[in-house]
């Protein structure tokens, strides 16, 4: 046992590395990378995920996995073989002509995609996307017959583990039931607040000093990372070396200054995973809804909260303004800003009533494209239509603001969008444990005092890595498995209590 156990250690240390290859060339594809040399990143990135992938999946890993796993005596051990064993299941039922046709097929997509949006050039756009969702059935029915899953529940998998299709449209499903109404009521309350917009003129360079500042409030280590600029804001690289990304506007502030605090929480999980896991599954995060949740828990919970506004306000003056008597940045304002409820076209810029209904509209889009039930060119169409019934807004035939303002299908990333509504959920009951056990946190925010809620999550969550299953992780740090009430408490007292 121990012979193979140490094998698999091996090759997944060297897995690893060549995953730090991996992800810093596609931070450089999305953030520096010159446009004439997509061909040539794509064609070398396709290589690298061939190789990852014949690595993974040979013969002798399945066996030193069976081997390991049958004297397996100590649970971090069992624990480790398990994460182990799910990677290379995931991994060895995928063909290796496949997994490098999507890679070569989601890269043309994408980087053609940077181009098409800002045209809304749907026609060239669906061409490549065709051949995208094309291959992605293909994945999803090779990764169901495995499985015995449905077909979107193979991709959801990849993404939440243990999550199916069946669970999310029960917690959907409620958030339908009350969300619409929700909205309503507070469009129609803060229509009578004396809200002062934020439009001015903010440029670029203290716009990035100002997020620059709040990343070392927020306890982002620069020395193990550093932050940069994308047309879609993200969070890659490695935990030794984390690439975070924002976009500027320069007629408004509030935009990159959030996004880059969502993007600051993705960064302080993934540099604050166990270390000496690092390189191995169990020690990676242990689903994009639990990572969505610590970008969210900054972003949400935490970043629009009264306490940490009040905390940040002097840092918003110093950069966005020479008038300390400018009333755009006055506390109150700040906070009738930072909680403005509208709905909008664009998912990345959506309030957080509004956000979960452009979830699940995209969470029943690509459930039908997977399952065949949608068809590519029937997008627009069907995206409108739910649009106007969930948000009341149509985008007609600016497909920019609608089917086409997302990467993640272009990047072939179907089954990630409910991560991001689960996440807001997992934030909530985050938050709302750490409040119950620390009764004067926000006094402590709002004078400076993070270091309670960060080592709040580093031992409940950060530091667990993939030890446990999602339920486990939850009914451990906060007393009960994901809870949505939590996540409704949530929007009911921050919008709705007087």
């Amino acid at each position: 046992m121990i012979q193979a156990y140490n094998r698999l250690v091996e090759r997944f240390n060297k897995l690893y590395r060549f995953q730090h290859l991996s992800a810093i060339t596609r931070w450089d594809q999305s953030a520096m990378m010159p446009s004439g040399g997509n061909q040539a990143r794509s064609e070398a990135l396709a290589e690298l995920s061939s190789l990852m992938h014949e690595l993974l999946t040979e013969e002798q890993v399945g066996q030193w996995i069976k081997e390991a796993g049958e004297s397996a005596d100590d649970l971090v051990t069992q624990r480790s073989i398990r994460e182990m064993e799910r990677s290379w299941r995931k991994a060895s039922v995928m063909p290796a002509d496949l997994v490098k046709a999507q890679s070569l097929a989601s890269s043309k997509c994408e980087h053609a995609w940077r181009t098409q949006r800002p045209e809304n050039d749907w026609k060239s756009f669906s061409a490549n996307l065709k051949e995208v969702v094309k291959l992605a059935r293909e994945e999803a029915s090779i990764r169901a017959a495995a499985s015995g899953a449905k077909g979107y529940d193979a991709m959801l998998e990849l993404y939440e583990p243990g999550m199916t299709s069946s669970e999310l449209d029960v917690l959907f499903g409620n958030l339908k039931s009350w969300l619409p109404e929700t909205l309503q009521t507070v469009v129609e309350q803060q229509q009578n607040d004396s809200l002062i917009v934020s439009q001015g003129h903010y440029p670029t360079e203290n716009q990035k000093a100002l997020g620059l500042d709040v990343m070392k409030l927020l306890g982002f280590d620069f020395n193990h990372g550093r932050l940069d600029v994308s047309i879609h804001p993200f969070c890659g690289g490695v935990p030794e070396d984390v690439r975070l990304t924002t976009r500027y506007n320069e007629a408004d502030f509030v935009e990159s200054l959030m996004g880059t605090i969502h993007e600051t929480g993705h960064a302080r999980y993934n540099q604050n995973l166990p270390e000496d896991l690092r390189a191995l599954p169990l020690g990676s995060y242990r689903s994009m809804g639990v990572h969505e949740g610590q970008s969210l828990f900054f972003e949400m919970q935490l970043g629009r909260s009264p306490a940490f506004l009040q905390l940040i306000r002097p840092l918003i003056v110093k950069h966005l303004t020479e008038n300390q008597e400018d009333k755009r940045f006055s506390q109150t304002n700040l906070e009738k800003i930072y909680n403005r409820v509208k709905p909008g076209f664009i998912r990345v810029d959506a309030d957080e009533i509004s956000y979960p209904m452009h979830v699940i509209l995209r969470y029943e889009i690509e459930k039908a494209l997977i399952e065949g039930d949608l068809q590519v060119d029937d997008l627009p169409q069907v995206w409108d239509e739910k649009m106007q019934a969930y948000l009341g807004l149509s985008t007609g035939d600016n497909h920019s603001i609608g089917c086409m303002q997302d990467i993640h299908w272009p990047m072939g990333a179907f089954g990630y969008f409910p991560s991001y509504t689960l996440g807001a959920m997992y934030a909530a009951q985050q938050f709302s444990t750490v409040k119950r056990q620390l009764p004067d946190v926000e006094n402590r925010i709002s004078n400076g005092d993070l270091e309670p809620v960060f080592s709040w999550l580093t031992d409940n969550i950060w530091q667990q890595g993939s030890k446990l299953e999602t339920h486990e992780l939850y009914t451990q740090a906060t007393g009960e498995p994901l809870n949505a009430d939590h996540f409704k408490q949530h929007i009911l007292s921050r919008y709705l209590t007087s």
